[in-house]
């Protein structure tokens, strides 16, 4: 596990890490952003409106750190909370969901973006959904869980979009699965192929090997937020960043590389020495031998890794696939 700048609940901050300038924040030259979620692990509310509250107060520990964007759990105002058919169309949110307006202040206090899952009633229908907050706390777009698990399309809940969702941010691209959504490969397939840098994964539970295998699959940074166990932050590799546990209980905060990509090794590997001949130490090449791809990485907001792969007609990991699946595909058809 890497170990390097995380910040949780212990109180401690590691050196440099507070004093990241918030002026970088929306800036396209800079690749680095940093990435907060949380677990509801152990905790308990009275209400909605109490959860939202107590959520806030987490978010607040977090913000020394400046995160660029945070994740809430799955559904997280109703954390332990039964329903009926009744009762959860009583309890979802209409438009403008004013349940949120205080997590909507938080987002404009610290241009932070937001994802905000909870449960939404739209033309006599309830959809257990992610809403995306901007950095000023205005709602930019919203994603219905497209698989409901079974208890909550008994009390009610319907599927949402066929297809998952592409959300464009001033650092880039990124997506929300929901819990179960896990479970199904048409999802996280279409965020892949929307290029999307960063799959959120709000959940009940915390999928440990399942969302470190999204992330190596995706080839993209991949983040869960749950409503029990561990919330982890993934490389694209499938290698836990930073996580929740005995010393972080509720909340983590870590920043990750963006000006990154994962490439197949072969055949690639006969241009690594070309661009290392020229680039030196502005980037890093990392060789993941047994799994035969390798991760390029810039070290300098000046050096693109996108251009540095198309400048040596290197595809990355996912285009290459797509390449050779075009490729095989034609061959089949004849």
């Amino acid at each position: 596990m890497k170990t390097a700048a995380v910040a949780g609940t212990t109180g401690v901050a590691l050196p440099g890490i507070a004093s990241r300038q918030a002026t970088l924040k929306g800036d396209p030259s800079n690749s680095q952003i940093w990435i907060g979620t949380i677990t509801q692990d152990g905790m308990d509310n009275d209400s909605p409106k109490d959860m939202v509250k107590k959520m806030l107060a987490l978010m607040e520990e977090m913000a020394l750190f400046k995160p660029d964007i945070i994740c809430l759990p799955e559904t997280f105002p109703y954390l332990n909370m039964s329903f009926t058919n009744e009762s959860v169309i009583k309890a979802a949110e209409r438009k403008p969901y004013p349940l949120l307006d205080p997590v909507k202040k938080f987002a404009q206090k610290y241009q932070c973006y937001i994802i905000c899952p909870i449960i939404t009633y739209e033309n006599g229908r309830c959809y257990n959904a992610a809403l995306l907050l901007d950095r000023k706390g205005n709602i930019q777009d919203e994603y219905k869980k497209i698989h409901p698990a079974p208890g909550e399309m008994e009390y009610g809940v319907y599927p949402g979009a066929e297809k998952a969702r592409i959300w464009e941010t001033d650092f880039g691209k990124i997506g929300v699965q929901i819990c179960f959504d896990m479970q199904w490969n048409d999802g996280w397939q279409s965020l892949v192929d929307g290029d999307a840098e960063i799959i959120f994964w709000p959940s009940a539970f915390s999928g440990n090997t399942l969302i470190k295998s999204r992330a190596w699959q995706s080839k993209a940074y991949t983040v869960s937020s749950t409503n029990k166990g561990i919330a982890r932050i993934c490389d694209m590799t499938g290698e836990v960043i930073a996580g929740t546990g005995n010393w972080n209980n509720h909340w983590v905060c870590a920043p990750v590389n963006l000006n990154k990509r994962v490439v197949h090794t072969w055949p690639y590997v006969l241009k690594f020495e070309d661009v290392l001949k020229k680039y030196g130490k502005r980037l890093t090449i990392t060789n993941y031998h047994e799994e035969e791809w390798s991760v390029f990485e810039s070290l300098d907001p000046e050096i693109k890794i996108r251009d540095v792969l198309k400048e040596f007609d290197i595809l990355d990991y996912n285009q290459h696939i797509s390449k050779y699946d075009a490729i095989q595909r034609k061959m089949l058809e004849g």
